[in-house]
């Protein structure tokens, strides 16, 4: 299985934020309060210091020319990962931001894999 979370509806383009990109959002924003940007901040570097970033790896990953339309999901066996996105998701609430959790046990045509993480091609943009 693997596990996401992301925006309940699509945005303009048909797609469902993660929830980095949602808290990115909020912290590019301005609207979080100094203690919130700190919080944000600290989880953002906790994050890129506990597992790899695919573009670094696979530049190509997240290359709009090639695949305009990805997503990343974690494994579910990452738990140590899954559990510290629930200071994302307070953030999120306390600004109004919906997110919910997605579970699947194929979400789409896999581009990029590590062990924790695989990043998607979703099926209804792969065909």
């Amino acid at each position: 299985m693997y596990v996401r979370f992301q925006s309940p509806v699509p945005n303009k383009r048909g797609l469902h934020i993660g929830v980095f990109g949602l808290a990115n959002g909020l912290a590019h924003s301005g609207s979080l309060s100094k203690e919130e940007w700190t919080l944000w901040r600290r989880h953002n570097d906790w994050f890129n210091d506990a597992y790899p970033d695919p573009a670094q790896t696979s530049p190509q990953v997240y290359d709009t020319g090639l695949n305009p339309v990805t997503s990343a999901w974690f494994k579910e066996s990452a738990t140590h990962l899954i559990e510290r996105v629930v200071p994302y998701l307070g953030l999120l609430r306390a600004h109004g931001v919906g997110c919910v959790r997605v579970e699947s046990a194929d979400p789409g045509q896999v581009i990029y894999e590590d062990g924790v993480q695989v990043v998607v091609i979703p099926y209804s943009e792969s065909m």
